[in-house]
């Protein structure tokens, strides 16, 4: 059977499409990238923000449009927005043939037989959250020289803002060994730069009773041969101990790079938001990171107008950009909307992130004038970035059409054409020296 795999969202949710979709090719399906050559559409939604659940919702839709055209084509709905509204899918899309929850995504195979067969009805599957697999054989759908290593799933930290655990469930970390097993598996496939992936990394282990964990995980990734980088992605300030940034220093392979969403600094807000910690932690992690790691690039990201929130303590939110200058820096708002599953009065958070930085910020800054909001003004750190040797990854395109690659399965899955965003192949690594963006010398 043909199927079309549309992946939305994060790149957990493009790590469980890629479990899902050696599933279904192991099963002795095929995958291709023209939903109008599909027998089946398999939609991995996001549910996280608003314009994710629309984006979502739009591509259901278009994903049933095909069925004018094939009249016995089955569309499958699975991921964030099947488990957090399964409901409203069932009762308000019957355009949909089967709803799927994240914790039956492994029986996908069998669900799609169930599907197809002769007079089947809708079929719904919800299975308990903790039965969603955190690894196993899976397809890469990145460019070959990166891919996600998910090592913990779901989230235990239950800010007020965030639907996570209601989604996904509490955290449940992989066993190291399973980790380090597919690294070295990536590692053979030619990946070169390990990008680890949870909700919360730096909380790997708590509920195995072993906080400060990663620190081992990265000890043992750093030994795997022939992976270059290390990039973790989202560390929260209260568990920046000196064990991790210890550990991010002797590890040659961890890049410099650190994610750190702080959403604000204002300690009643951040009490109103369920944020552990300060002001005063924030900027003592901060501190320390850049005092032993002097090339680090820090992004974080924030929440404006959280319900509740004061003008004096937004001004103190931009004042402390200004002071720290972050290296990247995304924003979001909030809207007055109850968010279900949370208490009574918290927003919802809304796509409004917008980099302070780049043709985006310029674009801003002439939407609200250089005299309005503060959020729409550049408070970056600038580094000079000139005369650096780096090494950079030499490409080479690949051909559109998914049956002329070497490695059809590679290219399974993706967000919305199904086929990687950049249709390149790593080849090898060349020495390059940074001289400024009028080109490379």
């Amino acid at each position: 059977m043909n199927i079309a795999i549309i992946s939305l969202g994060c790149p957990k949710n493009q790590v469980d499409a890629d479990v899902f979709t050696h599933a279904l090719l192991k099963a002795g399906h095929t995958t291709v990238a023209d939903p109008a050559q599909a027998d089946a559409i398999i939609v991995n939604t996001c549910g996280f923000i608003q314009s994710a659940k629309e984006e979502a919702i739009e591509n259901i839709l278009l994903a049933a449009g095909y069925k004018q055209q094939n009249p016995d084509l089955k569309v499958i709905v699975t991921g964030c927005l099947a488990e957090r509204y399964k409901q409203q899918i069932a009762a308000e899309m019957p355009e949909v043939d089967a709803v799927v929850g994240i914790g039956s995504n492994a029986a996908l195979p069998e669900i799609l037989q169930r599907v197809c067969a002769a007079g089947a009805g809708r079929v719904e599957s919800y299975g308990p959250k903790a039965a969603m697999p955190l690894g196993g054989p899976r397809v890469i759908s990145t460019p070959q020289h990166y891919a996600y290593l998910k090592v913990a799933e779901g989230c235990s930290n239950r800010c007020r803002y965030c639907a996570i655990p209601l989604i996904r469930g509490p955290l449940r970390s992989r066993p190291l060994e399973e980790c380090v097993a597919e690294a070295r598996g990536l590692a053979g496939e030619g990946v070169r730069e390990l990008i680890v992936v949870a909700q919360d990394p730096t909380a790997y282990g708590e509920d195995w009773g072993q906080p400060g964990a990663i620190c081992a995980l990265l000890d043992a990734l750093n030994a795997v041969e022939g992976i270059r980088w290390i990039r973790i992605l989202y560390a929260y300030p209260e568990r920046i101990t000196n064990d991790f940034i210890a550990a991010m220093q002797r590890n040659e392979k961890v890049v410099p790079y650190l994610d750190l969403p702080i959403q604000h600094c204002d300690d009643r807000v951040l009490a109103a938001m369920g944020r552990r910690g300060s002001r005063a932690d924030i900027e003592d992690a901060i501190r320390r990171l850049r005092a032993a790691i002097p090339d680090l690039t820090l992004r974080t990201t924030l929440i404006a107008g959280f319900p509740g929130e004061t003008e004096a303590e937004y001004a103190e939110l931009c004042d402390f950009v200004r002071t720290v200058r972050f290296d990247r820096l995304f924003a979001g708002g909030k809207h007055p909307r109850r968010r279900d599953g949370r208490p009574a009065g918290r927003g919802d958070q809304t796509e409004t992130r917008r980099p302070y930085h780049g043709a985006a910020g310029r674009y801003q800054r002439r939407r609200h004038g250089r005299q309005g909001r503060p959020h729409a003004r550049m408070y970056l750190r600038r580094r000079r970035r000139r005369d650096r040797h780096v090494p950079a990854a030499h490409s080479r395109r690949l051909p559109r059409d998914r049956r002329q690659c070497a490695d059809p399965g590679r290219y399974a899955a993706c967000p919305r054409r199904i086929l990687p965003r950049h249709h390149h192949r790593f080849r090898h690594l060349r020495p390059v020296r940074l001289c400024g963006r009028g080109g490379v010398k």
